[in-house]
């Protein structure tokens, strides 16, 4: 176990399947050495220590005061802000609100703008229908870096094409449409009321919380095992496949669309490059490929800052669970299907500093061009 605690009343957390006093524990890791990072209000954290020591569970803190990174994230985000206004030059290497993200790449060059929701996607220019990839960023809205990352990955394709003969040729033969912030209530939110805040903001009858978990509203064995049917689950299901307004936009336009080759989804944090399947122990039926070619993801990115990520199988890597993106996109025929997820390992977790940013989006490249290349180079 890794506990952070957390003095202040601040999180209610959730975590692996049992109860422990007012936390519930929501999935159960399937690697026997995998640690479990645990957020522990103030008023718990004797009991919780107690808990773990009378069970012979060993643990070490990793944040003693989140709020102490929380208060540290936003002074920084101010003074970043402050010099950006200042200097007038778009910052990458900081992290930037859905107002920002929209506003900022409504006149990028070599990218035009389509728009599927109140929110944004982009797309490389090119004919109709041509093969095309899909990556999406913060569909959980409190994973900062993803959409950081994304930001930073835009503006390197449209600055690198005609230059870089991968990225020339990559768009040239193929489409990639970027979905920069999946869940923007979510991310929202995020910034104003909830830094921790997980899930959609969504409101259902009946329900005594808000928010659906839309990385297990997908149709791949909805409301099995490893989702949830408890409205205050980080996990929570929802009530219908597809119910969450950000789901049922990219299930329509990729269905739509017709000829989506690969299918990213960009997480955070454990550093892990993952393939189906999460919902079943069988093995896809291009495991060997979609393993190989993790391997060859995970070296390049490893290649840059040492970096080290884990592959393979969402349920054998992980844990289980069941209604994830890529598991649908896997099951709709677009064979490589992969789960990123970005720095780090739990020092940070959710809160990485944005000093992370630019190091995390350069390496993340590597990887992410060689599942796009393999794509482009292996037509199906």
């Amino acid at each position: 176990f890794d506990l952070l605690l957390v003095p202040r009343p601040l999180l209610r957390s959730t975590i692996c399947g049992c109860t422990f006093s007012h936390y519930t524990l929501n999935y159960t890791p399937n690697l026997a050495l995998l640690p479990i990072d645990v957020h522990v209000s103030g008023e718990h954290i004797q009991a919780a220590k107690a808990f773990l020591e009378l069970n012979g569970l060993s643990y070490s803190v990793l944040i003693e005061d989140l709020q102490v990174l929380l208060e540290e994230e936003k002074r920084e985000m101010i003074a970043s802000r402050t010099e950006e206004r200042n200097t007038r030059i778009f910052s990458y290497a900081i992290y930037h609100t859905v107002e920002e993200v929209k506003s900022t790449y409504n006149s990028t060059l070599r990218l035009y703008i389509t728009s599927l929701m109140p929110y944004k996607h982009f797309k490389s220019t090119g004919g109709n229908n041509r093969p095309a990839n899909w990556i999406n960023f913060g569909i959980h809205s409190r994973e900062w870096i993803g959409p950081a990352t994304g930001l930073w990955f835009a503006n390197k394709l449209a600055s690198e094409y005609g230059k870089d003969p991968s990225v020339t040729s990559l768009l040239d033969k193929m489409d990639i449409y970027l979905e920069l912030v999946t869940n923007p209530d979510g991310y929202y939110f995020t910034h104003n009321e909830n830094r921790m805040w997980r899930k959609t903001r969504a409101k259902y009858s009946g329900n005594l919380c808000i928010g659906v978990d839309p990385n297990r509203n997908f149709d791949a064995n909805f409301a099995g095992p490893g989702a949830s049917s408890n409205s205050c689950s980080e996990t929570y299901h929802g009530p219908s496949v597809n119910s969450e307004k950000e789901v049922k936009a990219i299930v329509d336009f990729v269905k739509g669309h017709g000829n989506f080759k690969v299918f990213i989804d960009m997480h955070s944090y454990s550093q892990l490059l993952l393939f189906p399947y999460g919902y079943t122990s069988t093995k896809a039926k291009d495991h060997d490929e979609l393993n190989a070619l993790s391997k060859v993801s995970t070296t390049a990115l490893r290649s840059l800052y040492g970096t080290p990520y884990v592959y393979g199988p969402i349920l054998t890597t992980i844990y289980q669970s069941s209604g994830s993106s890529i598991d649908w996109a896997y099951d709709s025929g677009i064979k490589y299907a992969f789960c990123f997820e970005l720095r780090d390992t739990g020092r940070y977790g959710f809160l990485l500093p944005a000093k992370q940013i630019i190091p995390t989006a350069e390496e993340t490249y590597l990887g992410l061009m060689k599942i796009l290349e393999h794509a482009r180079d292996n037509p199906y």
